[in-house]
C-alpha cells in the first residue's frame, strides 16, 4: 500500500513511509527528509508504542475560513490484542511551510491510558538533532518582573543539556545546520517553569515531546459506549516546519503563519486601532478620587466615542461596569438607559466596532447562569471558592470553565452579538488553575485532588478556545483577547490559536521594585503616567515579533500632551501593540488632530507594517534606539526612532525603501543607488521620530 501523502508548494508530508517512521516532514524545494517517531502511551498498565503499519485517508479535504486545508487519515494500532484507532488530522497553509497536526486514539475495545506510576506516561512523538548542531529552546511565556510582563526567551541547546537528559518547556524547539532551519512546537500554554507539556532531551541529540502532568486522567477510556470510532483522546495541536534557509528566514515563514494560517478567526490579525476605557476609569479612581464605575455612563462615554473617532480609533471598548451583574451579563440600564442603543448607533455612525469587557470564569449570586450552573462553581479541597465582587459591582462565584459551563457563556456571548452588536470580547481575570472538583469534567473521585486541578490547568486553555471558535462560528467578525497583564497566565502557542492577548496594563508595581505601595495613594501601579518611561517597558516585549505579530499583544498608549509624549506613543504604538486608553476629554482638539494625523498615515502602510519583521538596532531605553518594520516586497512600513539623550543619530535601514515617504520634524531622509534610506534624527530632549515609508 502506498503511503498516504498530504503536500503544499513548500512541503511534502508523507505518513509512516516505513516502520521507523511516524511522519517524514520534506523540503520541496531540497528534498531534505526531517523524522518524526511514533507516539508511546501507557495503555491499562503497559508502555505501548503506536507505530501504524500504514494509513488510510479518513475524509475529504476540508477548506477552512483562514485560507489553510484540513486533511485527515487515519490508522489502526494493536494494543493489548485489541484494535486502537489513531486519527490525524493536518492542516497545511498555502506557500508556507509551517504544518498543524494532532490526532486522536478511540477503540471499540474497554482500553484505558493508565498512569501506574502516579504521572503522565505519554510521548506525543520523537525527533532527532543529529544533524543540526544549532539547536534553541524557544519560549513564549517567561514572566519578566522588571516588566511585568511576557518576553520571549532564547536559549542555546548544548551537547552537554542532551547527554544529561534535560528537560525544556518550550514550547518550541528549533535546530539547524548550514543549509536548513527546522521547528517543532506544541500548541498549550502556561508560565515558565510550570510545564504540562516538555521536550525531553537525550544522549546522542534525541528529543522526546511528552506529557509533564495533567495531559489526561489515570483511568481515561479510549472507548466511549455507543459512540464507536469516536475521538477518546485528542491531543494538543502540534507544529512543524522547515526551510532552506537559516533560523531568521524560518521565523518570517513562520510570523506569516501565525498571522494568516493559524486561525479560522481572521478577524483577531487585523491590526484596528483599539480604545479601552479602563485608564480612565482608574483616572477616577486614583487621580479624581472617585470610583472605578464612575465614568461609566452612557453620556460620559458616548462623548469619549466622539474624541475616539476624531483621533481615528476603529474599535472602541467598554471595560468593566456596562453590565449589571456577571454571568447574565445584562446591560445595566441605570448607568445605560437605552441598553447600549445609542452608544451602538454612534458607533455605526462613525464605523466604529463596540467592545464590552469580560470575567469568564464569575458568576453573580444573585445570577440566573449561578442558579443553572451552581454545581459548576469551582471547588478546591472539598469546598466552594468563597465568591468577591467584581469591580464594584455584586458578589460573584468562580465558574469551572472546564465543565457544561463553558457552552452557557458561549452562548451568552453569542446572544450580545445579535441583541447588543458586539464583536469585541475583553476577557479578564482567567488564572492557570482553579478547581480540583470532583463532579466537573476533569477528573471524579477516583482521582486525586492534585490531578484532577492539573488536569483542570491543562484543560482550561482548551476550553477557552473552544468558547472562541464557537463563538467565531456564529459570529466570524468577533474578535477575543485575553488579558495576560499579570503572571499565572495561560501564555503560549495555544490561545494564539482562536484569538489575541492583552499583554500589558500598567506595567510593574511598585513592589516589583522592592518600594512601599503607597507612595501614590493607594495606586500600585509605577508607570502610570504619560512620557517616556512607559514606553522603556511597554518595548521590552516587542522581541516577541522575531516569531509573534506584534498586533497579537495588544498593549495601550496615552495619548495626553505634550505633542512630543503623543509622538513617544504613536511610534510605538505603530509597531503593532495598536491600543489607546487615557481620558480622552483632557485632549485638546490639536491633541486630537496629532494623534489622527498619524494614525491615518499608518493605516496606509499597516499591512506592510504587520507583515514585516521587527528590526531592532540599539537597547531598550538607549540612545538611539530603532525599529524598523519594512515590508521586503514592497519598501512600505515604518522606522521608529528612540533617544534619551539630546542629539543627531543616524541610521541606514536594513532593507530596501519606498521612495514615497513621511518624516516627522527633525528627520532628514536620502537614499543611496540601491535604494536604501539614511535617516539623520535630531533630538533635542528625550523623545521619538518616525518615519513612514510608501505614504507622504
Amino acid at each position: 500500500m502506498k503511503p498516504v501523502i498530504f503536500e503544499n508548494t513548500q512541503v511534502v508530508l508523507t505518513l509512516a513511509p516505513n516502520s521507523q517512521s511516524f511522519i517524514d516532514y520534506t523540503v520541496r524545494s531540497s528534498g531534505r527528509t526531517f523524522t518524526l517517531g511514533a507516539p508511546t502511551a501507557e495503555i491499562d498498565g503497559h508502555t505501548v508504542k503506536l507505530q501504524p503499519s500504514s494509513f488510510r485517508v479518513a475524509a475529504e479535504p476540508r477548506r477552512l475560513r483562514g485560507g489553510s486545508t484540513e486533511y485527515a487519515a487515519e490508522a489502526a494500532v494493536t494494543v493489548n490484542g485489541a484494535e486502537l484507532l489513531l486519527t490525524l488530522k493536518v492542516r497545511l497553509t498555502d506557500d508556507n511551510p509551517v504544518v498543524r497536526f494532532q490526532y486522536a486514539l478511540s477503540s471499540n475495545e474497554p482500553l484505558r491510558l493508565t498512569k501506574t506510576q502516579g504521572r503522565d506516561e505519554l510521548t506525543y512523538f520523537t525527533l532527532s538533532h543529529a544533524e543540526l548542531p544549532q539547536a534553541k529552546e524557544i519560549r513564549f511565556s517567561e514572566f519578566i518582573d522588571m516588566v511585568h510582563s511576557y518576553c520571549l526567551s532564547e536559549l542555546p541547546l548544548r551537547e552537554r543539556d542532551y547527554a544529561h537528559g534535560r528537560s525544556v518547556m518550550g514550547p518550541m524547539l528549533t535546530g539547524a545546520d548550514d543549509t536548513h532551519a527546522f521547528l517543532t512546537a506544541y500548541e498549550h500554554g502556561s508560565q515558565v517553569p510550570d510545564a504540562f507539556i516538555e521536550f525531553r532531551l537525550q544522549p546522542g541529540r534525541g528529543v522526546a515531546l511528552a506529557a509533564a502532568k495533567g495531559n489526561y486522567l489515570h483511568g481515561q477510556p479510549l472507548h466511549r459506549p455507543g459512540h464507536a470510532g469516536s475521538a477518546a483522546f485528542e491531543t494538543v495541536w502540534f507544529q512543524l516546519a522547515a526551510v532552506e534557509g537559516n533560523e531568521d528566514q524560518l521565523a518570517e515563514q513562520y510570523r506569516s503563519f501565525v498571522l494568516h494560517g493559524m486561525s479560522e478567526n481572521t478577524e483577531s490579525r487585523k491590526p484596528y486601532i483599539f480604545y479601552n476605557t479602563w485608564n480612565l476609569q482608574e483616572r477616577t479612581k486614583h487621580w479624581y478620587k472617585g470610583k472605578f464605575l464612575d465614568a461609566m455612563n452612557q453620556e460620559r462615554v458616548l462623548a469619549e466615542i466622539d474624541s475616539a473617532h476624531r483621533m481615528g480609533v476603529e474599535v472602541f471598548v467598554i471595560d468593566a461596569g456596562w453590565f449589571e451583574k456577571t454571568g447574565d451579563w445584562r446591560v445595566n440600564r441605570e448607568r445605560f438607559p437605552d441598553g447600549l442603543k445609542s452608544i451602538k448607533a454612534k458607533l455605526d455612525g462613525y464605523g466604529m466596532k463596540m467592545g464590552l469587557w469580560f470575567e469568564p470564569t464569575s458568576a453573580a449570586l444573585s445570577s440566573s447562569m449561578a442558579h443553572k450552573h451552581h454545581n459548576e462553581v469551582m471547588g478546591r479541597g472539598g469546598t466552594k471558592v468563597d465568591p468577591r465582587p467584581v469591580w464594584e459591582t455584586e458578589e460573584s462565584y468562580y465558574m469551572c470553565l472546564v465543565s457544561d459551563y463553558a457552552d452557557s457563556f458561549a452562548d451568552e456571548l453569542i446572544r450580545l452579538v445579535k441583541e447588543v452588536g458586539v464583536t469585541y470580547f475583553k476577557w479578564d481575570w482567567i488564572a492557570q488553575y482553579g478547581c480540583d472538583d470532583p463532579t466537573h469534567a476533569h477528573g471524579d473521585d477516583t482521582h486525586t485532588q492534585e490531578e484532577r486541578a492539573h488536569h483542570y490547568a491543562f484543560m482550561m486553555g482548551r476550553y477557552m478556545s473552544r468558547i472562541v471558535d464557537k463563538l467565531c462560528a456564529a459570529c466570524p467578525e468577533a474578535i477575543v483577547d485575553f488579558d495576560v497583564t499579570e503572571g499565572e497566565r495561560y501564555v503560549g502557542l495555544g490561545f494564539l490559536s482562536s484569538g489575541k492577548y492583552f499583554l500589558i496594563n500598567n506595567g510593574p508595581y511598585y513592589q516589583n521594585y522592592d518600594l512601599p505601595g503607597d507612595l501614590n495613594d493607594g495606586n500600585g501601579n509605577i508607570f502610570f503616567y504619560p512620557g517616556p518611561a512607559r514606553g522603556w517597558i511597554t518595548r521590552t516585549p516587542l522581541n516577541l515579533d522575531k516569531w509573534i505579530p506584534s498586533v497579537l499583544y495588544l498593549t495601550h498608549y496615552y495619548p495626553d500632551q505634550p505633542s512630543s509624549h503623543q509622538l513617544i506613543s504613536l511610534a510605538t504604538l505603530i509597531l503593532g501593540h495598536n491600543g489607546v486608553w487615557g481620558d480622552l476629554s483632557t485632549v485638546s482638539d490639536e491633541g486630537l488632530d496629532n494623534m489622527n494625523f498619524i494614525l491615518d498615515k499608518y493605516k496606509k502602510v499597516r499591512d506592510d507594517i504587520t507583515s514585516a519583521t521587527l528590526k531592532l538596532t540599539g537597547t531598550v531605553g538607549g540612545s538611539p534606539e530603532i525599529y524598523e518594520k519594512i515590508n521586503a516586497d514592497t519598501g512600505r512600513g515604518v522606522v521608529s526612532l528612540f533617544a534619551g539623550s539630546p542629539g543627531t543619530y543616524s541610521y541606514i535601514t536594513e532593507r530596501p525603501v519606498s521612495p514615497i515617504r513621511y518624516a516627522s520634524e527633525g528627520v532628514t531622509v536620502t537614499y543611496d543607488q540601491d535604494g536604501y534610506a539614511r535617516i539623520d534624527a535630531e533630538f533635542r530632549e528625550m523623545g521619538a521620530h518616525l518615519v513612514f515609508f510608501g505614504v507622504e
